[in-house]
């Protein structure tokens, strides 16, 4: 943290010390905004020179929403009348007799002419002072899972991951210009599977070269802090060994205060983005919408408001992340490492951990054909004292499989930590170990054998498991248990179980459709817990009451204490009362996914 204070201290010096006391553009309110008016548009179509298009007012749309307007205006120049208004431009700065008016920020579904909208540069500003939505603890919208895909949080935050509202003129319909989004490092097939979701939140998902080593060693800001209206900025999501950045354009300058855009990215209020220098490469003309290539630079400071006129940022200042150190060993070969760093976000974290553990597995083995992974990881807490999550599982399966659940597992204890109702926590790092094959490694249960049904208390008692492995081998697995201490002609149940089948037995026990945990303490120690692939689980359950509680059984409770705990003082959710409680419990690791069932009847000797 010293280090981090040190860096943003010395960035800020350079700034001031760079001349960026002067006086920034002088601005053109909303109503000094007259039809036939013309002006100049600031962008960058090549490398980063910023140059000049013209602009002539149409006129203004007002209360296309809430307190908001929009600024209508034909544009022309540097190929503008065969290009459209291009992906890219979103944020480039108008000017009327060089006073600001706004931001290039809209644009008209199938206009046979580059005609664009315009936020109005009075509604950017006031973004800097908004102090609304301030995070805190949220509630989680899935239910709680071992596993949560890239669909689930789509699907669940739709009103959250959603694009600007549009609006109509004369009855054509304007949406804020698509973003580019650039991939760097990603592998295709992941692209291909995630353009669909980010297409339907204003974003254009492009293929990008890979970043810059500098990016690589951890967060620097670049010294070179010059920023002037007009030019290519990148919103960093993710960047290190791979990086996800949205290019957009500078609007307005104010010292070390940058506002761009004119439109949201995920409008999610007080954000920590990385904002960083951009290059275009050249503009893509297309038939559907035309489109700036471009690279990502170096990082200059953080968008810390992502809001409905646009985003904030602040030159110097360094940006909180999430860094996820990642390596990858396969059978042969050396251990490949990873870093990256992450946006700091109750919703996008998790997004983003799923696409970069899934792309990195991707590129570095099949995703498709037999695959095994091992994991082994921690989620480390920003909390005090220090807490953590330590995960670890094998997924095994044809296809996708393998990568889906192992990225689920992850983005599950990610989503859930961050998005807990208890406390406002982040995440301070994440570790992942993840081990490869190319071969399937799952086995079957066959059949169970016991050397009796009747026990005394305590008795022990062998059981054999018969097991066939992917490859028609067969092992035989022999495991000792006691006998519970029930009195005689006691019966109760033994249940042999893999994770998957083991949790619908208990469901049905519970007569829950799910766990809902009581405090972030019991959240992390669920996490801690969760089942395991590669076990076998065992457990003794016999007819004795009980109550289920958010979570957690409580078998054998007293006529009074089973009072307190239904009582509504003690428990906001009401317990579960269950006929049937859990004597005992223990697991078999075995070095293979696990799958079968066995429900075993036994008693206790009169």
């Amino acid at each position: 943290m010293r280090k981090t204070a040190v860096l943003a201290a010395t960035a800020l010096a350079v700034i001031l010390g760079a001349g960026w006391a002067r006086s920034a553009t002088e601005i053109l309110p909303l109503e000094g905004v007259k039809t036939g008016m013309k002006g100049k548009g600031r962008t960058v179509f090549a490398g980063n020179k910023v140059e000049e298009f013209d602009v002539e007012i149409l006129g203004v749309l007002a209360n296309t929403g809430p307190k908001r307007n929009a600024i209508i205006a034909r544009l022309s120049g540097r190929n503008l009348e065969q290009t459209g208004v291009l992906q890219g431009m979103s944020g480039s700065p108008v000017y009327i007799d060089g006073k600001i008016i706004g931001a290039v920020a809209f644009s008209f579904s199938f206009a046979k002419e580059p005609i664009a909208g315009i936020t109005p540069i009075g509604e950017m500003l006031a973004i800097a002072g908004d102090s609304s939505g301030k995070p805190g603890p949220g509630t989680a919208r899935l239910p709680f899972s071992e596993r949560v895909s890239l669909r689930d949080l789509f699907e669940a935050h739709r009103d959250y991951f959603s694009p600007p509202a549009p609006f109509e003129a004369d009855g054509r319909t304007s949406a804020a210009l698509p973003v580019p989004l650039l991939f760097s490092g990603f592998s295709p097939r992941l692209l291909d599977e995630i353009r669909p979701y980010f297409a339907g939140l204003g974003f254009s998902v492009r293929a990008a070269s890979a970043p810059g080593a500098g990016q690589r060693t951890g967060i620097a800001l670049n010294t070179d802090l010059n920023v002037k209206e007009g030019d290519p900025l990148a919103v960093q999501l993710i960047s290190g060994d791979l990086d996800v950045s949205a290019i957009g354009t500078a609007t307005y300058i104010d010292g070390a205060r940058v506002y761009a855009f004119g439109h949201p990215l995920y409008n999610l209020g007080p954000v920590e983005y990385g904002m960083a220098k951009a290059d275009i490469i050249t503009v893509v003309p297309a038939y559907n919408s035309s489109f700036k290539l471009g690279s990502v630079g170096s990082l200059i400071g953080a968008v810390v408001q992502d809001r409905t006129s646009g985003a904030y940022g602040e030159i110097g200042r360094v940006p909180k992340t999430v860094p996820l150190n990642i390596t990858l060993t396969r059978e042969s070969g050396p251990a490949r490492e990873y870093r990256l760093r992450l946006a700091s976000d109750k919703l996008l974290t998790p997004l983003l951990a799923n696409m970069a553990v899934a792309s990195l597995i991707g590129a570095e083995d099949r995703a498709v054909g037999d695959l095994s992974l091992e994991l082994s990881g921690d989620v480390y807490l920003d909390t005090s004292p220090g807490q953590a999550v330590h995960i670890e599982d094998l997924f095994t399966g044809n296809l996708d499989r393998a990568v889906s659940d192992l990225s689920g597992l992850v983005t599950a204890v990610i989503y859930f930590l961050t998005n807990n109702e208890f406390k406002d926590v982040g995440i301070h790092r994440i570790d992942l170990n993840i081990r490869t094959s190319e071969r399937p490694k799952s086995a079957v249960l066959e059949r169970v054998w016991l050397d009796r049904y009747e026990a005394a208390p305590g008795e022990t008692l062998r059981l054999k498991l018969f097991i066939k492995s992917y490859r028609g081998e067969s092992r035989v697995e022999e495991i000792p248990f006691l006998a519970p201490n029930l009195p005689p002609g006691s019966e109760f149940n033994l249940i042999v179980a893999d994770t998957r089948s083991l949790r619908q037995v208990e469901l049905g026990q519970y007569r829950t459709s799910g766990i809902v945990p009581r405090s972030l303490e019991q959240l992390v120690r669920l996490l801690n817990n969760l089942r395991k692939n590669n076990r076998v689980y065992f457990k003794i359950v016999a007819a004795r009451p009980g109550l289920f509680l958010r979570g957690e059984e409580m078998p054998n409770l007293t006529p009074a204490m089973k009072s307190l705990f239904a009582s509504p003082r003690a428990a906001a959710t009401a317990p579960v009362e269950i006929s049937v409680s859990t004597l005992r419990e223990y697991q078999m690791p075995v070095p293979f996914a696990f799958e079968g069932l066995a429900v075993i009847p036994l008693k206790i000797r009169n």
